[in-house]
């Protein structure tokens, strides 16, 4: 699935990233717990989080991420914004909470990580 096709399941505003619409996300991982994000997270995952400060950017990109949407309408500050520029990461924000928004992406075909097959 494409970036451009989550932003569209989930009504998105795209924050930064519009040049990176094409690139394919392959799971996702929806957690405000970074560490779980450690732990179960594949590689071309989408991140979706409520949790506003840059260690989710750093996070995203130590685990390959190149979307995170941050769910429940937050919008992350200008700095955390740079960041994602920098480590070339997709940020989109959804009005939809952690829990409708995961059930969106998995009902139009979008994988959880742990049922990605190695």
């Amino acid at each position: 699935m494409k970036i451009a096709d989550i932003a569209e399941i989930l009504d998105a505003e795209v924050l930064v990233g519009e040049n990176m619409l094409d690139h394919v996300i392959e799971t996702a991982c929806g957690a405000d717990l970074m560490s779980d994000v450690l732990a179960f997270a594949k590689e071309r995952a989408a991140l979706l989080t409520g949790l506003l400060n840059p260690q989710v950017i750093r996070t995203a990109d130590m685990m390959d991420s190149r979307c995170i949407v941050f769910v429940r309408g937050k919008e992350p500050d200008e700095a955390m914004l740079e960041l994602a520029r920098d480590r070339e990461i997709a940020i989109l924000t959804t009005k939809y909470c952690m829990f409708s928004s995961c059930g969106r992406l998995y009902g139009a075909g979008l994988i959880p990580t742990k049922e990605k097959k190695e």
